[in-house]
């Protein structure tokens, strides 16, 4: 019987918590002046994710721009989504990262499927750009 070398450990980059993965996204969106950004914690109401981040942006040129922004931060972490949906219509772009999923929607598309009101049970945390300081 021969004996088995021991496995060495994989190399490349630790997986990223739930919360890396929304402190990631947050700030790419916040970068590119995501309009009225909202976090809804999903834990408490499904096991499909962990947390909704939810935005719209001013034109379809803004909100391919937050997709790219996004796609860009993730890449840079050797993360891929699971899937994208809906960036050549540039209406509703869904980034797709598991635990997170990025919603980007034009203002109107976000009023008409209103994921805030549909998810009203999930905790809500707003985002809101850094407060600069007056130094």
């Amino acid at each position: 019987m021969r004996n088995r070398p021991a496995r060495q450990p994989e190399i490349g980059p630790a997986p990223l918590s739930p919360e890396e993965k929304l402190g990631i996204a947050e700030e790419a969106v916040l970068d590119l002046k995501a309009v009225d950004p909202v976090v809804l914690d999903m834990r408490p109401l499904t096991v499909i994710t962990d947390y909704f981040l939810i935005c719209h942006g001013t034109s379809n040129i803004h909100i391919r721009a937050l997709a790219d922004r996004v796609l860009q931060r993730f890449e840079e972490r050797r993360v891929r989504p699971f899937g994208t949906e809906g960036y050549q219509e540039a209406d509703w772009v869904l980034l797709d990262y598991g635990d997170v999923v990025v919603h980007i929607f034009s203002e109107e598309r976000r009023g008409f499927y209103a994921l805030e009101r549909l998810w009203s049970d999930a905790p809500r945390t707003e985002l809101a750009p850094e407060a600069e300081s007056d130094e």
